[in-house]
């Protein structure tokens, strides 16, 4: 039999045309100097296992766009100096990580480098919330009139449609059937990007904190709520709706108190930050404004009570993780909230929870704390503005 072979329905498969190789090849080139800048281009060479030649040609276009720039040349034994490679730090991002109490609105470079951020209150009115972003970003694009604007990323403590352009599911916010990129688009004229905050913090990870290599991760990010976010075999999951990961509305306890989603004993009434001030206060220990980084603090000064509320938190938190483990068996747990910075008080007694319960042949996946000071959710949407160019990390690996 000679000819190519004919699938099922007896079509011949179709190979990757030279555009679209040629794009791929761009990106792994684009991303290797965005991960090992300064580079040489005999090295971009070397590790991407592209042809110096055409590394060559992708490096000039990539100098004429003004994604990269020449740097200063290396030493050798012998021969040509090397001219080293890195990214324009004048193409910059806005970033926005939208909670239910601020607003950050931030400006970065391509690297994740922030150059600077504006803080604002988030009105529990949508309408009045969107005008003071939009007013806030359009502040920055004004002071920023000589660098490149790539787009606007957007970090949301909720759902989001993207088929449909709709906030959809959002308890804390308490907005309801929100529109959020396209009236920012229409007012700044730039490309804008909408993410769930724990999908945000993945793509923070994958990108930015050398986690591109671990194809099965969760992100857990602990604050007014618990999110979660899902990195499985390489690739970000949002399933049917943007709805995938919301394991922070899943009850621990159906005669539990009562969640912002409508139910009860969801996971998150028992183990966010929300929560531990709630165990705090029925402790009988007198707050006025308490925050939950006031709560830690006053642990560490000694406050039994403030110990004990954030010890049942932890159990919560470990009790919880035990649905993730169970049910997506990730290589590793990446914890993100203002709890990392008392880890001493949370690390062993969630890991004590998430180990009683390891199904046989199953096992317990690293859990790490990330001490990100509140901008993995911003870096998040970095990294989801760069996507357009860079392509995703699995694809732009090779």
């Amino acid at each position: 039999m000679t000819g190519k072979p004919k699938l099922a329905d007896g079509h011949r498969p179709q190979g990757a045309s030279s555009e679209v190789i040629r794009d791929i090849n761009r990106r792994i080139v684009l991303n290797l100097i965005r991960t090992r800048h300064p580079i040489s281009r005999a090295d971009l060479a070397r590790l991407s296992g592209l042809q110096r030649s055409t590394v060559s040609l992708i490096v000039e276009q990539l100098i004429q766009e003004h994604w990269v720039l020449e740097g200063p040349t290396g030493r050798l034994p012998r021969g040509r100096r090397p001219t080293f490679l890195r990214l324009n730090d004048e193409r910059v991002i806005i970033a926005v990580d939208l909670r239910p109490s601020q607003t950050t609105v931030a400006l970065a470079d391509a690297n994740g480098k922030f150059i600077s951020q504006e803080i604002i209150v988030t009105s529990s009115d949508a309408q009045a919330a969107m005008d003071g972003l939009i007013a806030s970003i359009q502040r920055i694009v004004t002071a920023s009139r000589r660098k490149k604007i790539e787009g606007v990323g957007i970090s949301l403590p909720g759902r989001y449609d993207h088929s449909v352009d709709r906030l959809v599911f959002a308890p804390n916010l308490k907005w309801r059937d929100v529109d959020i990129r396209n009236p920012i688009a229409a007012a700044t004229g730039l490309e804008v990007e909408v993410e769930n905050a724990a999908n945000a913090c993945v793509l923070a990870a994958v990108w930015f904190d050398h986690m591109e290599q671990c194809r099965n991760l969760v992100v857990v990010t602990v604050s007014e709520g618990i999110g979660t976010g899902v990195w499985a075999n390489g690739k970000l999951v949002r399933g049917l709706n943007g709805m995938a990961g919301e394991f922070g509305h899943v009850p621990l306890d159906s005669q539990g108190p009562p969640c912002g989603c409508g139910g009860r004993g969801c996971w998150e009434v028992f183990g966010s930050n929300r929560a531990a001030l709630r165990y705090y206060l029925e402790s009988g220990a007198q707050s006025a404004d308490l925050s939950f980084p006031d709560l830690l603090s006053r642990a560490d000064h000694g406050d039994p009570r403030a110990a004990k509320a954030l010890e049942t938190m932890a159990h919560y938190l470990g009790r919880g993780m035990r649905m993730i483990v169970a049910g997506l068996a990730p290589e590793r747990i990446i914890v993100v909230g203002d709890l990392t910075r008392s880890w001493h008080r949370f690390g062993s007694l969630i890991e004590a929870e998430v180990q009683a319960q390891v199904l046989p042949g199953g096992c317990v996946p690293r859990l790490v704390p990330a001490y990100e000071d509140g901008m993995a959710r911003l870096r998040g949407t970095v990294a989801l503005v760069l996507q357009k160019h860079f392509g995703a990390v699995s694809e732009a690996q090779g």
